[in-house]
């Protein structure tokens, strides 16, 4: 008879691991207990030494699915003999940490019990178990049980109490545990609500006396039918969901989305839709296998879809037009919710789901603030008494050169930690940057990112940003040491960073970018880094943005980096397309001003804007000099004629890749030119691109050849530095690469050319991933790596 002490880190509170421990060890005769505690799982076990190996085989083979071992340390220890098996009260130990799952997509048991009529759960709006349902929105602190979350508002009824008891249960030990007679409640506040509503303002005092099972479902299903009706003809429903609010409407009536548009102001911007199932997906897009898993998982992110124009405009379900667009990629998603269920079976049709926020603004996570700041988008609010505790967007997710790659990773992935392939030995704070922004944790050998804040322009996005750092410092009992930042002094990150009584480290943003992507893939030797995007603040003042890089974790050269342009306007650049080709043209020659190509251009400039423009670039009024790839892609698009004037961040980009026709043969060319560093001159590019516009070439086949240069161009400067970096490894990363024609050739033509090509596939390429690179910057400047 042997006794072991066995401890387990990893995600294993919230996901069913204490049942799996009591099966496992019940199933096999052992005697012992189990236990949550701060710092993972404990239990102790009693058998022989056949049994108990088995039982450290089973713990790792047989994990439940939505659980995630990182170790198991096992010593053997004198006990009495012992009794049973157990599942003990948890443990608080002091600075302990412990992961805590991502919530999860409800399981296809629920579902089935949702849609089982003699089931006590049919149709109730917040069913889950141990292996689905709400967990890192709901929690306030570790270990992971009920009095540490917002299910501590909510007694178990004693059907419910029952099931949580007993260990051959599916709800044994799961804490949101609820149902009709206990559980969180729906809420519908709607202009015409009847007196069967009950209304926001005073749900949230609502004492729960007894409730009868059948007299909430009727209350319940009376509620779903009037807010599918709501959206049936045409309304905007709020709908509270896991990590905040989401905005509604019917997908297929064109008015709606018109008015969603209107009143959210998100002119162009692509939509979201939430289908019912793979079925109904599969007619509006092309969907491969690593899509479907994606579509189907635990999960369930927004995933970048090709459309079916077929489908899309001719059988039912057709989709409004003005839900994408113009553009080939349709944001798709499933229910994950049983909410989600219940509305999209009461809809019968694909529904837009959109982030309940205002534009600019965190999504909304309180009733009272999403009525008060939804008020003017929304026809009614679906609401329920269950509290948010951590705000969380959807994750979007696309399949892209055979991997599954975030483009915005929150819901169902954060707070799950990263790797670093070394060991911290004091904490790390790094407070990424001002777009896209994530903060990161690092601790040992693990770095938290947070979900995604959004950008950090207001003090809503701010207070966010504060409020999800704190709680992320409590659950896992991280106090930094040091603090990273951006380089730029006017961000809001950089400003906060300085608050704190700490160390603190600036990181160059393009340094960030490929020290991330190397660390990610456990490279530390030295790479040529591509960083390609649309701004970072460099060494020298001016705004990066095509640069290729020769870097360590450490320290970075700038070995090469596109010819600067001037940015008439700052910021106004950005959002009028236009005026950078013009300033681009001015930059590179002003000459090229009388080239015919430039007409289109010229003839739709503003009055006197040609002027004006000259004017602020000899006088060097508010024109920063830039070598931003991104810029070059917005000045390529108004030359072309797609794109003058940008609705949001990206769209001429995006839509100038859109326009790209495939089988139009051609590519223009970059020159490479002097050295220290190497200058890749976009005007070669340009010049061309005035020649097809003079001879009336489709702006499809403009955009091809274009494309096909930028992604050329990677391989060319990459063989170029590679003669002398000693080095044939190549990290792509930077919002240019959210270009799925570019990083696809890129990524391809440098392997065909001997180059180990990398880029992120566990963090976005775009600026979510930069501030787990500022963490590993950090790291290896205060070790001196």
């Amino acid at each position: 008879m042997i006794t072991l002490l066995i401890h387990v880190r990893g995600v294993v509170q919230g996901v069913g691991f204490r049942p799996f421990v009591y099966g496992l060890a019940t199933r096999l005769g052992l005697t012992g207990w189990v236990l949550n505690a701060s710092d993972g799982v404990h239990c102790l076990i009693q058998g022989d030494a056949e049994t108990t190996s088995r039982f450290l085989h089973a713990l790792r083979e047989e994990v439940p699915p939505i659980a995630f071992i990182d170790s198991v340390d096992t010593e053997e220890v004198e006990h009495e003999r012992l009794t049973g098996f157990e599942i003990r009260k948890s443990t608080v130990k002091e600075g302990a940490m412990t992961l805590v799952s991502p919530d999860i997509a409800t399981c296809p048991a629920c579902v089935a019990e949702m849609s089982d009529p003699s089931d006590r759960r049919f149709r109730y709006p917040f069913i889950n178990c141990t292996n689905c349902g709400p967990r890192f929105t709901i929690i306030d602190d570790v270990p992971y049980d009920r009095p540490a979350t917002a299910m501590r508002e909510f007694a178990m009824c004693p059907a419910c109490a029952a099931e949580y008891k007993n260990p051959a249960d599916r709800r044994f030990h799961a804490q949101p545990d609820a149902c009709f007679v206990c559980g969180p409640r729906l809420y519908l506040h709607a202009p015409d609500a009847s007196s069967g509503w009950r209304w926001s303002q005073d749900f949230e005092t609502d004492p729960r006396p007894h409730r009868s099972i059948a007299a909430e479902r009727e209350r319940s299903d009376a509620i779903i039918a009037h807010a599918a009706a709501l959206v049936v003809s045409g309304g905007i429903l709020a709908i509270k969901g896991l990590g905040g609010f989401h905005l509604a409407c019917d997908a297929t009536n064109a008015d709606a989305v018109k008015l969603l548009r209107e009143r959210k102001f998100r002119w162009g911007k692509p939509l979201a839709i939430m289908v019912p199932d793979l079925t109904m997906a599969r007619e509006m897009a092309d969907i491969d296998t690593v899509e479907a898993g994606l579509l189907k998982g635990t999960v369930r992110p927004i995933v970048l879809l090709r459309r079916r124009a077929e489908r899309i405009v001719g059988d039912p379900p057709h989709i409004a037009s003005d839900v994408v667009g113009d553009l080939p990629d349709i944001g798709i998603m499933l229910p994950y919710t049983p909410v989600h269920h219940l509305l999209l079976e009461a809809c019968g049709r694909p529904l837009v789901m959109t982030s309940g926020n205002l534009t600019d603004e965190p999504i909304a996570t309180g009733n009272a603030e999403a009525l008060d700041r939804l008020s003017a988008i929304a026809d009614g609010f679906l609401l329920h008494d269950r509290s948010i505790r951590s705000r969380y967007d959807d994750s979007v997710v696309r399949s892209v050169a055979g991997m599954a790659q975030p483009l915005r990773r929150a819901r169902g992935y954060a707070p799950h930690p990263l790797s670093v392939p070394f060991s911290a030995d004091e904490a790390i704070l790094a407070t990424g940057p001002e777009q896209k922004n994530t903060f990161a944790l690092l601790t040992g050998d693990q770095v938290f990112v947070s979900q995604h804040i959004g950008d950090m322009e207001n003090v809503a996005a701010l207070e966010h940003f504060h409020d999800t750092l704190a709680l992320y410092k409590r659950l896992f009992r991280v106090a930094p040491a040091l603090v990273a930042h951006d380089m730029h002094p006017e961000y809001l990150t950089t400003k906060f960073a300085l608050t704190l009584d700490l160390p603190s480290i600036a990181v160059q943003h393009h340094h960030a970018h490929i020290a991330g992507v190397a660390a990610e893939h456990g490279v530390s030797d030295p790479v040529i880094g591509v960083a390609f995007d649309g701004t970072g603040y460099g060494a020298d003042g001016h705004i990066w943005g095509g640069e290729v890089l020769i870097s360590t974790w450490g320290g970075f050269e700038r070995v090469a980096h596109l010819r600067e342009v001037p940015m008439p306007g700052g910021a106004a650049a950005i959002r009028r397309p236009a005026r950078m080709a013009l300033g681009t043209l001015l930059g590179l020659d002003p000459a090229l001003l009388g080239h015919p190509g430039a007409e289109p251009l010229l003839s739709r400039l503003a009055d006197g804007e040609e002027a004006t423009v000259r004017r602020m670039i000899t006088r060097s009024l508010n024109c920063p000099l830039t070598s931003s790839m991104g810029r070059l892609f917005d000045a390529v698009s108004a030359l072309a004629g797609i794109r003058d004037n940008a609705r949001y961040e990206g769209e001429a980009a995006i839509e100038l890749e859109a326009a790209l026709d495939p089988q139009a043969e051609g590519a223009y060319e970059f020159a490479l030119v002097g050295s220290g560093p190497l200058i890749i001159d976009s005007a070669p590019v340009i010049v061309s691109v005035l020649d097809d516009i003079a001879r009336g070439t489709p702006a499809a086949t403009i955009s091809a050849r274009f494309h096909r240069a930028v992604a050329r161009c990677i391989v060319t400067t990459a063989a170029d530095v590679a003669k002398h970096a000693g080095t044939r490894t190549v990290s792509l990363a930077g919002g240019v690469f959210l270009n799925r024609f570019v990083l696809e050739a890129a990524m391809r033509d440098l392997g065909r050319a001997d180059f180990t090509a990398l880029t992120h596939e566990r963090l976005p390429v775009s600026d979510g991933s930069v501030s787990y690179g500022q963490a590993v910057v950090a790291w290896a400047r205060r070790h001196e790596v």
